[in-house]
């Protein structure tokens, strides 16, 4: 199964629910993106709870003063029958720059403006707005 579409389905579903956080089995990939999330002021926390297996990832989710989301849309780029990678000059724009695209690259997970800042092209997980 895809671990970021199963990330990405669950963040969405929670927040059109109006769940206040949201719990899923943990990963290295699922935490970085996370975590750019929270950078980016998409999501209020996330916590890693530790557990005997792999971990459970814990997102508390965002809204604004009239409860609404502040996640409008998630999408996901690349799957796994079809890979879709970017170059340094052609990192895809959501909402002409209002969104966010994460990129997978060789240093690391990114957000598509740190990509181009620092030069570098991957595979595009998701975008956000």
């Amino acid at each position: 199964m895809d671990s970021i579409a199963d990330l990405l389905t669950r963040i969405r579903n929670g927040a059109k629910s109006k769940k206040r956080e949201i719990n899923m089995p943990s990963s290295r990939l699922e935490v970085e993106v996370v975590k750019i999330l929270k950078e980016e002021g998409y999501i209020r926390n996330y916590k890693v709870i530790d557990d005997s297996k792999q971990g459970i990832l814990n997102v508390t989710l965002k809204y604004t003063e009239d409860n609404k989301s502040v996640i409008s849309g998630l999408k996901r780029v690349s799957k796994s029958g079809c890979r879709i990678y970017c170059t340094k000059d052609s990192v895809p724009k959501v909402l002409d720059g209002l969104g966010l695209v994460i990129v997978s690259t060789s240093r690391g997970v990114m957000t598509g403006r740190a990509c181009e800042e620092q030069g570098t092209g991957g595979e595009v997980l998701c975008s956000i707005w």
